[in-house]
């Protein structure tokens, strides 16, 4: 599937519109960003958080760089062939790396379907 990177970002934006507010209200110094492809250049991986996870901060605040919930446009784009099934696996991908902030892993979100 093809989609311009302003029109995956703003579909991106709006899913985290769509997310519920006690998920995304504990987030703490965060930011989301959209990449091409991952550092690697592979499009397997949908996305990545990359930070400490809440359940693993002893010591956290100013002056902490934020964690970063990255999603790659091109795996996505590569994964799905309409923009519903893109919208259903962005949100996926949201819930999966927001989790991995609260501390969930990938056993526990698969146990839960989220992987």
């Amino acid at each position: 599937m093809e989609m311009s990177a302003e029109a995956f970002d703003e579909l991106v934006s709006d899913e985290l519109d769509l997310l519920p507010e006690e998920m995304i209200a504990g987030l703490d110094n965060v930011i989301f960003v959209v990449e091409d492809y991952s550092e690697d250049g592979s499009t397997d991986l949908l996305g990545l958080y990359d930070g400490l996870a809440l359940t693993e901060r002893d010591r956290y605040g100013m002056g902490d760089l934020p964690d970063r919930i990255i999603v790659y446009r091109m795996a996505h784009l590569l994964a799905c062939e309409t923009e519903d099934e893109l919208r259903d696996e962005v949100h996926t991908t949201l819930v999966h790396e927001i989790a991995h902030f609260y501390g969930i892993d990938d056993a526990r979100l698969h146990e839960l379907g989220w992987a």
